[in-house]
């Protein structure tokens, strides 16, 4: 991760290399950060909200699941077919006013299906339609707020401000369901898409608030013929991109299928309800809050941890998937998600960290697109070893699927920056590292 011409022989040190401390919530000294922040507990609650009563409504509209795939599949597919267009396209524009209008558009989706929901009127074909406009609109969005952390915060704080907003959004996570849950049952689907459309005000009038001034300046890209091929030889001529994204496809391909594994585990191996699937699920959210704190703690982006963490997360998969009780494999769900989240957040600030400010539109929207585009292809994949094989052999499979690839993929990149594997103790403590190899002397 080059950061500039150096001594061949001694290269400067990487900041995201340079271990350092750093507070847990550091990066909420800063206002226009503070303003995002809290902007975006209360949209991504609303955001949880609607993915649950979408879902409810397009099941109690057709009764089909069939139907919810469906809806699930148009809201990623605007992002699996211009994901790299968006990326070109945030590389260009000032990102502030690209979320003024991403997030207003996705207010007015909601309020959309809000009215003719409360109003009886609503059809699955309006739906689909609301989902497809939810994706559009996240095309733009998802890399522009992806980008956008670093103008707030600058390189210091980046890896903090990455990793509170995965803590963010993982609680979000915890509270919207069980907020949407009881909103469906005691007055309706169309409410919960009332309060995501109205949740928008809270980050609008956050950017609004911002003081431009205090942004970090970064140079946009200018308007060019081919800047989509350009960003992605970028990325194909830098191996510490290419292979973490690589890894993430892999991972989020094979390993993030929870949906069918746990609700495989909780209906054929235990036999048992929604509360147990609930309790899957809920615990997976809790191990994934404390994996994002503890990244936001960490302040650094390794690639070894990432590394590490990719294959404690697939061997954790391993051995839930032969865990004999319920219960083991409830507490499993803790570390597993603690695991997938450092590598979420470790993936996400590492690729941030060492790409140029001009092209990170363009590299995050293709990190977003293999990363939100994995699970739609895999889950046929894992679903159909899952109900040929069994859940234990499917959960298996993706857990040694995502390993397998994080060896491999630490293999290519020690080869590739003439590294070695080094294996000792440090103040009573183990240690492994990668170290660059020493060149041989010349015999006197």
């Amino acid at each position: 991760m080059s950061t500039g011409p150096g001594a061949a022989s001694a290269p400067a040190p990487r900041t995201h290399d340079i271990p350092r401390k750093t507070s847990m919530f550091s990066s909420l000294k800063v206002r226009n950060y503070r303003l995002f922040f809290l902007g975006q507990v209360v949209s991504n609650i609303g955001t949880w909200m609607q993915r649950i009563a979408q879902d409810w409504l397009v099941l109690s509209l057709t009764g089909s699941s069939a139907a919810v795939g469906i809806t699930t599949a148009l809201q990623f597919l605007p992002m699996l077919l211009f994901g790299l267009y968006g990326g070109v396209l945030v590389d260009r524009l000032r990102k502030r006013p690209a979320l003024l209008v991403t997030q207003t558009s996705m207010a007015l989706t909601a309020l959309f299906l809000a009215v003719l929901t409360l109003t009886g009127h609503v059809q699955v074909w309006h739906v689909y339609v609301a989902a497809f406009a939810m994706g559009l609109a996240t095309v733009v969005d998802n890399p522009a707020r992806q980008s956008f952390v670093s103008e707030l915060v600058g390189r210091d704080q980046l890896h903090n401000a990455v990793s509170l907003n995965s803590a963010n959004f993982q609680s979000a996570r915890l509270v919207g369901p069980a907020v949407a849950g009881l909103m469906i049952t005691g007055v309706g689907t169309g409410w919960a898409f009332l309060f995501n459309g109205l949740s928008f005000v809270a980050p609008l009038t956050g950017l609004l608030l911002m003081r431009a001034r205090e942004l970090h300046v970064v140079e946009r890209a200018p308007r060019a013929k081919g800047q989509l091929r350009e960003g992605l030889r970028y990325v194909a001529t830098r191996p510490e991109l290419t292979w973490t994204i690589v890894l993430v496809g892999f991972i989020g391909t094979f390993g993030f299928n929870f949906p069918v594994f746990l609700s495989a585990f909780a209906d054929d191996v235990f036999h048992a309800g929604a509360g147990e699937y609930s309790l899957f699920n809920t615990l997976m959210a809790v191990g994934s809050l404390t994996g994002a704190l503890l990244a936001a703690r960490r302040g650094n982006a390794r690639l070894r941890v990432l590394i590490a963490a990719a294959v404690a997360f697939g061997v954790l998969e391993i051995v839930a998937a032969l865990s004999p009780s319920l219960w083991l494999f409830a507490l499993l769900m803790v570390p597993i998600g603690v695991f997938s989240m450092t590598v979420n957040v470790t993936a996400n600030t590492s690729i941030q960290m060492a790409t140029d400010p001009a092209m990170r539109g363009r590299v995050m929207s293709l990190y977003m697109m293999v990363f939100l585009g994995g699970s739609p292809i895999g889950a046929p994949i894992v679903g159909w070893i899952t109900d040929t094989y069994g859940a234990r052999v499917g959960f298996a499979a993706g857990g040694a699927i995502a390993a397998t690839a994080a060896v491999v993929i630490a293999v290519v990149l020690a080869r590739v920056g003439n590294l070695r594997l080094s294996v000792g103790w440090d103040h009573g403590h183990p240690r492994v590292r990668f170290e660059r190899r020493e060149e041989l002397a010349p015999a006197a």
